[in-house]
């Protein structure tokens, strides 16, 4: 793959994790607020109008965990950009499409050998 290339998805993939930092601190001043509401003496069990803390609390954790699954992804793309790998197929050391890589830039897979993973599950 050319420099060019690599530099144009090491932008792309830099750019993601930025919005997944952003995204992260977002959900961490929001469950600071859940900390404060669910250390106070409000009883949100009752209330119609919207979620309770314990599942308002279960949603940003999740967030949370998901954000961090995909930063750890967005790093392994960003080292095989480093290392010059990005855009080769883990399985089977083929080039990765790069309508593959355009939709999905942390790609590690082959269109092939991700639909072979898929039918495995």
């Amino acid at each position: 793959m050319s420099t060019a290339t690599l530099e144009h998805f090491r932008t792309v993939l830099e750019e993601q994790r930025a919005e997944l930092v952003q995204q992260q601190k977002n959900h961490e001043l929001t469950l600071a607020e859940v900390r404060v509401a669910r250390d106070g003496e409000t009883d949100d069990e009752h209330d119609p109008e919207g979620p309770t803390i314990a599942s308002e609390w279960s949603r940003l954790t999740g967030l949370q965990e998901e954000a961090a699954r995909q930063l750890t992804v967005l790093d392994k793309a960003l080292a095989r950009v480093d290392d010059r790998s990005f855009g080769i197929c883990a399985r089977c050391g083929n080039p990765i499409g790069r309508a593959r890589l355009d939709a999905r830039p942390s790609a590690e897979l082959c269109i092939d050998c991700a639909r072979l993973a898929e039918t495995r599950r």
